[in-house]
């Protein structure tokens, strides 16, 4: 029975050699993460080479959408304080106003409608109109693994928007998909962990936009963050 012949001292490599090896290896991934990580990712680019990709592009995108996302969550947790902070029968007549305006607009009106139908999992659609420069996060909750066939499409306008993950228990957020000046997506969203999946959008045009949003998976919920 043949045997692989151990190597001779001769024949293994030199400590000259390993470091030299070792350099190599890091001028390398420092390259990578220079010319596509940093660009892609954080839309820094120091050498032009991520602009020639198109990959700077990509950051800017996913830079300015978590912006926005976050400015307008910070002023949606604000606007949640101070509705707290107001009396009780302040808040009651506010809900009964609510309650009232509800019932008197018409479903032909209304700026965003649900229609379920229980199916193979859940089916919904979801229509909501955006005024310039506005912006909406929508999440359906998922447990990790699910997947949910989705569509989306505007009535004629273009928006920015972000696909992405929050887990369940609160930490850094997962970013499936950007885009900027799209009229729609579809595709298959798989959840990478228990938690809230969807989309931010932002209309930057200067008319409103409608957004009709198609949901057929493995959900418990949709629910609008914004």
């Amino acid at each position: 029975m043949y045997n692989t012949d151990i190597p001779t001292r001769a024949e293994l490599p030199t400590s000259a050699q390993l470091l030299r090896s070792t350099a190599i290896a890091f001028v390398a991934a420092a390259g990578i993460l220079v010319t596509i990580v940093l660009p892609a990712e954080y839309a820094i680019d120091p050498t032009g080479v991520g602009r020639m990709l198109k990959l700077t592009e990509m950051g800017e995108i996913k830079a300015q959408l978590a912006e926005e996302a976050q400015r307008d969550r910070q002023k949606d947790s604000t606007g949640s304080i101070e509705q707290s902070n107001r009396p009780a029968s302040d808040q009651r007549s506010s809900l009964f106003g609510s309650a009232l305006a509800a019932l008197l607009v018409s479903p032909a009106h209304a700026s965003e409608r649900l229609v379920v139908a229980q199916a193979a999992g859940r089916k919904e659609e979801t229509v909501i109109t955006l005024k310039p420069s506005e912006g909406v996060e929508y999440k359906l909750t998922m447990k990790a693994g699910a997947k949910v066939n989705f569509s989306w499409a505007t009535d004629g306008g273009v928006v920015n928007y972000d696909m992405h993950g929050t887990p369940a228990g609160g930490g850094k957020e997962k970013s499936y998909k950007q885009g900027r000046g799209a009229a729609g997506d579809e595709g298959v969203l798989t959840a990478e962990g228990d938690g809230g999946h969807g989309w931010f959008w932002r209309n930057r045009g200067a008319k409103d936009v409608t957004i009709t949003l198609k949901t057929n998976g493995a959900y418990v919920e949709i629910k609008r963050m914004i």
